[in-house]
């Protein structure tokens, strides 16, 4: 108990400290240090003073965040090599000048999702001019959370908790940094403006139920570029409300591809206008590039101006689809078609090797046929043959080399 006390209260001492009237603050200087470095110093260490120190950096880094947020000039934070444990913590602003948090260190979220409660490793709301940068990692540590999760079988599953989530920012880059086996998503972003990853890396394994790479929603001017992403469900996901969004160079797979929805479920969605998917690889993906609604629901928003270009294959079920009638696990009917329209897509310059013989499939709405659809230059191959195009209640203008559309089997699929 007495070795107890001195720890606690040793960690609290560390952690009041800060520096004054610096640009660049270490997380060490507000009690921040790698996991072990403060028990060397003790010999006997209670679980309960273990658990205080262990997870000392969230109350390190949320000091540092208060005083760089308070600064008037730009500050940066740095978390150095090392392992760090870490709950939950939000960093919000607005903050008086720009931010940057340095991560090369490596921060490990708890195993079980409960003592995270559904929530991230680190979250930011309302900061503008935010950079994350460094060779850091972060750790969902989420294997325990998929086996104890039915998330591979309802799309209504409980919420595990994402690696990081990004609110309401404005003018913000992330670049460099990886995220690990997320209990769920990785990547949340929602309500930003002019928000950038360049260099990022998702890696998951392909079994990792509802582990969406990054997933962005309501937001505006969204470049992901040279990124990689191995993930067990969407690499990208597109949520409502996207706009003027740029998904270049990135390397997706394993995964379910890169995805426009679903959408549809809810009736308060927002329209999607201005997507580019271009230059970009996927390889062993459930999908390739896919624009995916919900039938028999009420949301009736619009998709347009999606652009789908330079695209790689290699052995890629469903390389190019738009599915209309999405309904996974059979949670829906399809008695009434998916009020979603879509209009001006453009698929261009699409090659490599498909898993299936349906190289490109639009199932459009027979309430709201697509229209608008142009195709030009689409050379996949399937067990060495050239794939088939397989389309209903669309009209594509076809140009160039690619398959000319057939209409879809009566079988049931």
């Amino acid at each position: 108990m007495k070795f107890s006390m001195i720890l606690s209260f040793f960690c609290f001492i560390t952690i009041s400290f800060h520096l004054t009237q610096s640009t660049t603050l270490q997380i060490s200087q507000f009690g921040g240090k790698p996991n072990g470095n403060i028990a060397q110093d003790f010999f006997v260490i209670t679980t309960i003073s273990s658990m205080i120190c262990h997870f000392h950096i969230l109350k390190a880094l949320k000091s540092a965040w208060t005083q760089a947020c308070a600064s008037t000039s730009a500050v940066k934070i740095v978390i150095p090599k090392g392992n760090y444990q870490m709950t939950h913590v939000l960093l919000k602003g607005p903050c008086k000048a720009p931010i940057e948090l340095y991560v090369d260190g490596i921060i490990k979220a708890p195993v079980k999702p409960q003592d995270v409660g559904g929530n991230e490793i680190l979250r930011f709301d309302y900061v503008n001019a935010l950079t994350m940068s460094g060779n850091g990692v972060f750790d969902g540590q989420g294997s325990y959370a998929w086996t104890q999760s039915d998330c591979s079988k309802t799309f209504n599953c409980k919420f595990l908790g994402m690696n990081l989530a990004f609110n309401f920012l404005n003018n913000s880059i992330i670049r460099g940094i990886t995220s690990k086996d997320s209990k769920q998503f990785h990547i949340n972003v929602l309500g930003c403006n002019n928000f950038t990853f360049d260099g990022f890396k998702v890696t998951a394994p392909h079994d990792s139920a509802n582990t969406d790479g990054i997933h962005i929603g309501r937001s505006k001017v969204v470049n992901v570029l040279n990124t990689d992403i191995g993930t067990g469900d969407d690499c990208v996901s597109l949520g409502d409300g996207s706009k003027q969004v740029l998904v270049q160079n990135v390397k997706c797979g394993p995964g379910h591809g890169i995805s426009v929805g679903s959408l549809g479920k809810y009736t308060n969605e927002e329209p999607v206008d201005g997507i580019t998917i271009k230059d970009c690889s996927l390889k062993g993906t459930q999908n390739g590039v896919r624009i995916k609604t919900w039938p028999s629901e009420p949301g009736a928003i619009t998709i347009t101006n999606m652009r789908f270009e330079d695209l790689t294959m290699d052995n890629v079920s469903n390389p190019v689809i738009i599915d209309q009638e999405y309904c996974p696990w059979n949670q829906c009917t399809k008695k009434y078609p998916s009020k979603i329209k879509i209009s001006k897509v453009t698929i261009k310059n699409i090659k490599g090797t498909s898993a299936t013989k349906e190289g490109v499939i639009l199932s459009c709405s027979s309430g709201v046929p697509c229209e608008g659809v142009e195709i030009s230059n689409v050379d996949l191959k399937f067990n060495g043959s050239p794939t088939i195009a397989v389309c209903s209640n669309v009209k594509p203008k076809i140009t160039g080399t690619a398959p000319t559309c057939t209409a879809p089997s009566t079988k049931k699929q």
